[in-house]
């Protein structure tokens, strides 16, 4: 059966058709290449109201300025004002040269209270800062016998440490001391005497001071006593007695800043005379 075109049918079809048809063409358009999405700022309002653009983070560009180098990344940080570290100061041998041992073997037994043994064996060298030599060499010496029996007091700086006759001095005997003037201000790390080492003597009251001044009143220091039972009157000692040899012997002044030195003996186990063949003092002048 035809229908019409102009029957009721058709006319109440067209209208639906014309809406069906104008939904369906956007469905079918075709959509253009999106551009490569773009970092977008965040936009946001505080609780104040204020907006706040946040934006996102980005790589920082690379620049010919040199970076921040700190000292602790150089192979060679500049130290120039840096404080000196005590600890850091490079120590070495003194020059010590010795005399040749006038006695073999070992010392008999001297009948002395508060004696050391022997080492049996050398002396360790003695460690200072680089730098440090003898500066008692050649420098005046007193003394409170100020006419010795044997030789002159020259002889005790001279740096002759042979035990041959001719090259010590004999004091007095009972207490003497011998004081030696440095000249000058001087940083002290070692004090080394011989007494007599032809025999193995013991030397009594041995005591060893530094000063500041001749007279030894101002910041008079003790660096060694052996006077056990204060028959010098400086105090009783707890250092040992001690068998002369050739090695002399070696006091560690541990840096003291002095002037002057004075060393004390009263006679020995073998007599009542006091003797020194020579004294060296090492250190180096105070900066």
């Amino acid at each position: 059966m035809m229908i019409s075109p102009c029957s009721p049918i058709v006319k109440l079809s067209l209208p639906v058709l014309l809406v069906i048809s104008l939904c369906l063409i956007p469905s079918c358009k075709k959509s253009s290449p999106q551009a490569p999405e773009q970092p977008t700022a965040d936009i946001s309002k505080s609780e104040a109201g204020n907006t706040e653009i946040k934006m996102p983070d980005t790589p920082t560009p690379t620049t010919s300025e040199a970076p921040d180098v700190h000292a602790e990344d150089m192979n060679t940080p500049d130290d120039s004002n840096a404080p000196k570290d005590a600890n850091t100061t490079k120590l070495v041998p003194i020059e010590l040269k010795l005399p040749k041992p006038t006695f073999v073997g070992t010392p008999q037994d001297a009948q002395v209270p508060n004696l050391e043994k022997p080492m049996g064996k050398a002396r360790p060298p003695f460690l200072a800062p680089a730098g440090t030599k003898n500066v008692a060499l050649g420098k005046p010496v007193s003394s409170s016998d100020e006419e010795p029996i044997i030789g002159e007091l020259e002889l005790i700086t001279d740096d002759d440490k042979e035990a041959a006759d001719g090259c010590y001095v004999e004091l007095g005997p009972f207490l003497q001391h011998v004081t030696i003037d440095l000249e000058a201000m001087y940083e002290i790390y070692a004090i080394v005497f011989w007494h007599y080492h032809k025999q193995a003597r013991v030397y009594y009251d041995v005591i060893i001071q530094v000063a500041d001044d001749p007279d030894f009143i101002v910041n008079v220091r003790t660096l060694f006593n052996n006077d056990i039972d204060n028959s010098a009157g400086l105090g009783v000692g707890k250092d040992m007695h001690y068998t002369e040899t050739h090695e002399g012997k070696l006091i560690d002044a541990k840096g003291q800043h002095t002037r002057y030195v004075r060393l004390y003996s009263n006679g020995n186990n073998g007599n009542d005379l006091n003797h020194y063949i020579e004294v060296a003092v090492y250190g180096k002048p105070v900066e």
